[in-house]
């Protein structure tokens, strides 16, 4: 394996779901709309459209869930495309979860699910003969290609011919040479640098009479002759625009962009994300390509070395599908995925950091969704950051550095884990899921206090859970006193707070420092995690909340309000 292979695909992550929640609130806009409004892209921009940034999204989710077909079929090299449409059928909620449930014969991946649910196996499920050219060559074969890419590192020939199963299930063509591009590039980015040889191993692997091939040497021809990318963006809409290549989202134009903004970005992972959402049409899909091959190819290095991308993101993702309970998870526990697949297929035992700790940082900058929970009584700076030292099983730990606490203070900092209370939501893909946590079971921490403290700092264990009108409702573990230097191991066993229905679900967990004086100074979580059987009843609390319908994933297509019987 390539020495920072696990770096390399936390990137490939971050830059994917980076440049999803970009693109997100500008998808299907004209290039003529978006510098109109914006003149370039080159930040976030879902405040100035009052959208939220970390969203449930098809491109994250079918990106990481279709993978999910490798360990499901253990981990054989020789995955057909049949077993990957049986990994769709596990894993969808029809109508609810990952795709757009546009209709057959509008939406390409519906109508190939469809075709799947009659019986029809994959390739036959997306092939042209029974779909049709045009929805065949819709662009959701490369949205999704990325995982295969990332456990073929320095193997574009693997990733390609990976690319090329996956892709048949629902589309067939263009469709399916834009996705082998795309993903022998990523492959072959964890040890080429360069975008042009990238770019000539790619090409070696689809027909050179295809749209996508022809397409490729055009644009390049155009930046060797001088054109700027924006001459370029004219040259490829009047030769491959969407009046020429129809349906709701076809691959042919939107690959251009992907290549456009590659070959323009002079190496840089803000300009490449800049060009491909500046340009327009299906911004979140190729800009989640693309920054998924800038992080592999440059590192995290790359992603640090423009504005802050990785601060309001904190590595936070979902992936609503029928297993819930992977819903809520982070850009650590999907590359941890990633690699033990990639792992399991050359013999290699599984990355499992800290003892398999559920959160253990050992990814540079990992936050791993955490965040200041805040404290009206304190007025105090409490800041999060990932930092080397101070981990007993590990080379890193999550520093919560305080600062300006009142006397009496306490500060917070957790991690979601189920549906926190303002989760954005879209149109097309619902958030469905299940809690990570229960009562019963036994959540275990390792923390240590900064020997330059100036106080002793008391620590405890905490969450939060949905209260019968959905308030948050705080439970606190055992308090430890930390002198200056001194760590301590917690373990707490959850219980049911009042009896087993007067509680909802389990929405956040983390760590409480506090202090009798004004004081400054650092703490650090090595690892958190947790285990054990719950011990949970699945029913309404006494109240009027909502939280608890959404606890598990329900197999209803109506759920009657309290009290009102069903039809």
């Amino acid at each position: 394996m390539i020495e920072d292979y696990a770096e390399r695909v936390y990137a490939g992550v971050l830059g994917k779901i980076i440049g999803v929640y970009l693109g997100r609130p500008i998808e299907g806009w004209s290039y003529n709309a978006i510098t109109e409004r914006f003149g370039e892209v080159k930040y976030y921009v879902h405040e100035e459209q009052d959208k939220p940034l970390i969203v449930a999204d098809d491109d994250i989710s079918g990106t990481f869930t279709f993978l999910r077909a490798l360990p499901d079929h253990a981990n054989d090299p020789g995955l057909t495309a049949a077993q990957i449409g049986e990994t769709w059928l596990n894993y969808l909620i029809e109508g609810r979860t990952v795709l757009w449930w546009g209709g057959f014969g509008n939406s390409t991946e519906h109508t190939a699910y469809l075709r799947l649910k009659s019986g029809i196996e994959a390739p036959r499920s997306g092939s042209i003969e029974l779909n049709g050219k045009v929805v065949a060559e819709q662009i959701g074969a490369q949205i999704f290609i990325d995982g295969w890419a990332m456990i073929a590192p320095g193997d574009p020939a693997m990733a390609a011919d990976l690319a090329a199963r996956a892709a048949s299930v629902s589309h067939d063509g263009e469709a399916i040479y834009g996705a082998q591009v795309v993903a022998a590039m990523e492959a072959q980015a964890f040890v080429e640098p360069n975008i042009d040889v990238l770019l000539d191993t790619a090409v070696s692997f689809i027909p050179h009479s295809s749209v996508i091939y022809r397409m490729i040497g055009d644009l390049r021809e155009w930046q060797a002759g001088g054109l700027d990318w924006r001459r370029a963006r004219e040259q490829l809409e009047a030769h491959y625009g969407y009046d020429k290549y129809g349906g709701n989202c076809h691959m042919v134009p939107n690959h251009g962009v992907i290549i456009l903004s590659l070959l323009y970005c002079d190496d840089g992972f803000q300009q490449a994300l800049m060009i491909a959402n500046t340009c327009g049409w299906d911004t979140d899909c190729n800009s989640g390509n693309v920054g998924c091959l800038m992080g592999i190819k440059n590192g995290l290095a790359g992603i640090d070395a423009g504005p802050d991308w990785r601060g309001p993101v904190a590595d936070r993702l979902f992936l609503p599908t029928a297993d819930g309970g992977r819903t809520i998870t982070d850009a650590v526990i999907e590359t941890g995925h990633i690699i033990n697949a990639a792992r399991a297929l050359v013999g290699q035992q599984p990355f499992s950091p800290k003892n398999g700790a559920r959160f253990h940082f050992e990814l540079p900058g990992s936050v791993q969704g955490f965040f200041s929970e805040g404290d009206a009584g304190a007025a105090a700076t409490v800041d999060i950051e990932n930092v080397t030292g101070h981990s007993r099983h590990g080379e890193r730990s999550l520093a919560v550095r305080y600062e300006g606490q009142a006397s009496g203070w306490t500060a917070r900092v957790a991690t979601a884990t189920f549906t926190p209370p303002t989760t954005g939501t879209t149109t097309n893909y619902r958030l469905i899921a299940s809690p990570t946590l229960y009562p019963g079971q036994t959540v275990r921490a390792g923390i240590g206090a900064d020997e330059i403290n100036g106080e002793p700092v008391t620590c405890s264990l905490y969450h939060r859970a949905y209260a019968p009108e959905d308030e948050l409702v705080r439970s606190q573990g055992q308090e430890v006193l930390l002198q200056p230097g001194a760590r301590a191991e917690h373990e707490w066993q959850l219980g049911a707070t009042d009896g087993p229905l007067s509680m909802g679900p389990i929405a956040e967990i983390g760590v409480a420092i506090s202090g009798d004086a004004p004081a400054a100074g650092s703490v650090y979580l090595d690892y958190l995690t947790w285990s054990g059987e719950p011990n949970v009843v699945l029913g309404p609390p006494e109240g009027k909340g909502t939280m608890w319908r959404q606890a598990w994933v329900d197999g209803t297509s109506v759920f009657s309000p309290r009290g009102e019987p069903s039809d």
